[in-house]
């Protein structure tokens, strides 16, 4: 691949003195965290997807979730005592991140928002995130999230249809 780019993600991870190993991977729009975990010969839960979200209000937070599960908005809405949560639109999503979708890491976010995260996350060895570029992730110990970004457990799974 290319020369690894030196992003505010990488910078942030870098600054806080964090051990971190890059990947890149081919990019392929709308392939998500399958399509990485093919081309990086991973599992694909142990690769973390960053979700932009907004309260009712318009707050913006950051929802970290396993790539092969679904978010529930209704029962993240309910676990943050909001009326309710969305997605927020791809333009509003890359204002607050400083990111282009598909390229968005929690780390070296544009402004500082909350971040909350499926708190099994917490129970891997070890997690790949998006380092702020499309085609490029970082592994990192999962215990990251809460050091360099605050991020609170938080249980918003999508139940699995019967």
């Amino acid at each position: 691949m290319s020369d690894i780019p030196m992003t505010p993600a990488l910078r942030q991870l870098k600054a806080a003195k964090a051990e971190y190993f890059v990947s890149q991977y081919k990019y392929v729009e709308h392939g998500g965290t399958a399509q990485a975990a093919r081309e990086l010969n991973l599992d694909e839960h142990c690769i973390v997807k960053t979700i932009v979200l907004k309260t009712a209000a318009g707050k913006p937070f950051i929802m970290l979730m396993h790539g092969d599960r679904e978010i529930s908005t209704k029962k993240l809405a309910r676990a943050l005592g909001e009326k309710s949560v969305e997605l927020c639109p791809v333009p509003e999503a890359e204002r607050h991140s400083g990111y282009h979708c598909g390229g968005t890491s929690p780390f070296g976010f544009r402004k500082r928002v909350p971040v909350y995260a499926q708190k099994s996350i917490f129970d891997l060895p070890w997690i790949c995130i998006n380092g702020g570029q499309r085609g490029l992730f970082v592994k990192i110990d999962p215990a990251l999230l809460r050091t360099i970004l605050g991020a609170k457990d938080m249980d918003a799974e999508q139940e699995p249809e019967s």
